[in-house]
């Protein structure tokens, strides 16, 4: 009899438990005529909230907050049989609450609907009340099955590829290495909130890599890669045959080549935030002053000194790729590595996924991009899971990118380079608007703020490959963006 994981006290609960027979909670949330096909309502059962739907004719009742960071999805977007969030463009199956795309890593629990005499009835387990995530059925390793599988890098490629790997009832082995501290971590929180307590943003805890074979080596990096023997071998002296490789070591935060960039209170930090920031544009840092070892005065091309306690450089980031210079697998000019629509590299059983891959875009017409997104680093990783396993599989996700900025989230879908034309919905300075980037009379990528569920629908439609024209984009009928 298997043990309960650890982790479902926390508001999670595994497929297996939603299966359980105990008694259950039924109301009747509506009538049949309340709800069109293609809509969706939040409902309430024991003051519960429930995403009803209805699609091809069937209701269906999952939970109604996104697994990401609980946007209540009845403010999102829904097309067929999937809704998107309205935050993160996390995606899930309306009829069995399953994820269809990240940036969310958990499925949503779902609950049973029957009509009765016109009248909608949901019935929720007591049980699983208030569970709000659903672990999706994942298998273990099997004894006597040696294949390995091994991912360098501890991110959000690396995690989506082991957990679909088991999610597919991959037996083998799954290594994966870490030159980092911690387990694998939402890294988007980083640059959206200050003074992060590392243990509130592991992804995943030890106890779910221990219940499902998955082995993570902590500060531990990798050196060199023999693809011909099929072996990496790391810092520690030690190598590690593979049987198929995931290189996702992604990229680190550039520094600034300047005298002075050695002195003490210079951070390498992502993208902090303040209400009072002041812009030196067309400018640039040429020289570091210090006193006492710390950092002083800052000093700019254009000659101007600013005083500085602190200096947080944020400038971009660089490949963590040296360790593959001497390796057979193929890399860009600004190292990067080559990847083609099913993540493979030009070697044999070795893939790569995340920052680090330069990978042809879809949307793009194919286009070879490298796009450090959170959301595309998973969806990599899954199409890497599904091509070892030779379930072949092309990338096909929409890029979807937001960020915080003086307490304001910006949200961004699509690839907007190249665009020609842009269209404006609403009002830059009411701080309530849609920008549609458009390039040969169409729509390529949108942003918006506070135009909520907008970019998920404009990231739906060029995920369903339905074109939006110049002419509807230019147009004042907004319905088709199903906004609040």
């Amino acid at each position: 009899m298997s043990t309960k994981p650890l982790w479902a006290a926390r508001g999670e609960l595994t497929d297996s438990d939603s299966e359980n027979p105990s008694e259950e909670l039924t109301e009747v949330v509506c009538l049949e005529s309340d709800l069109q096909d293609g809509q969706m309502m939040e409902v309430e059962v024991g003051h519960h909230g429930v995403l009803l739907t209805r699609s091809g004719g069937k209701y269906s009742a999952i939970g109604n907050q996104c697994t990401h960071y609980g946007a209540p999805l009845s403010k999102g977007f829904i097309s067929g049989n999937r809704v998107r969030c309205p935050w993160h463009g996390s995606c899930f199956n309306v009829h069995t609450g399953d994820l269809e795309e990240y940036p969310g890593i958990d499925c949503l629990p779902c609950h049973k609907v029957h009509i009765q005499n016109s009248k909608v009835y949901v019935s929720i387990n007591k049980k699983t009340l208030r569970q709000e995530k659903r672990i999706k059925r994942m298998g273990t390793a099997v004894p006597g099955v040696t294949h390995t599988v091994l991912l360098l890098g501890g991110g959000a490629a690396s995690l989506s590829c082991a957990e679909t790997l088991r999610q597919e009832n991959f037996g083998g082995r799954i290594i994966m290495v870490t030159r980092e501290d911690l387990l694998p971590y939402d890294k988007t929180r980083l640059s959206k909130v200050m003074n992060v307590e590392s243990d509130s943003i592991l992804m995943r805890r030890m106890e779910f890599f221990h219940q499902y074979d998955i082995e993570v080596w902590l500060r531990k990096e990798a050196l060199s890669v023999d693809t011909d023997k099929k072996t990496v071998t790391f810092d520690d002296g030690s190598v590690q045959s593979y049987d198929q490789l995931l290189i996702s070591t992604g990229c680190r935060a550039k520094g600034l080549d300047v005298p002075g960039m050695n002195l003490g209170n210079i951070k390498m930090l992502e993208t902090p935030e303040d209400r009072n920031v002041k812009f030196y544009m067309n400018d640039s840092v040429t020289e570091i002053r210090g006193v006492n070892g710390k950092v002083k005065e800052v000093v700019l091309k254009s000659g101007k000194v600013i005083p500085a306690e602190v200096l947080i450089v944020g400038i971009g980031t660089m490949p963590n790729s040296e360790y593959l210079k001497d390796s057979k697998i193929q890399m860009t000019s600004k190292n990067f590595v080559k990847v083609d629509k099913y993540m493979h590299t030009n070697v044999p059983d070795v893939f790569c996924g995340g920052d680090l891959a330069m990978f042809p875009l879809a949307i793009a017409k194919n286009r070879m991009v490298n796009i450090g997104h959170w959301q595309m680093a998973q969806a990599q990783g899954r199409i890497v899971a599904l091509n070892m396993l030779n379930k072949t599989t092309e990338l096909n996700s929409v890029p979807f990118y937001w960020t915080v900025l003086v307490g304001k989230t910006i949200r961004y879908t699509g690839y907007g380079e190249g665009y020609t034309e842009l269209v404006i919905k609403g009002q830059f300075e009411d701080r309530k608007f849609l920008a549609l980037y458009i390039k040969d009379e169409e729509v390529i990528a949108a942003a918006g703020l506070n135009f909520d569920p907008a970019v998920s629908a404009v990231a739906e439609r060029l995920a369903t490959g339905k074109v939006i024209t110049k002419d509807e984009a230019q147009s004042d009928d907004l319905s088709w963006l199903q906004l609040s």
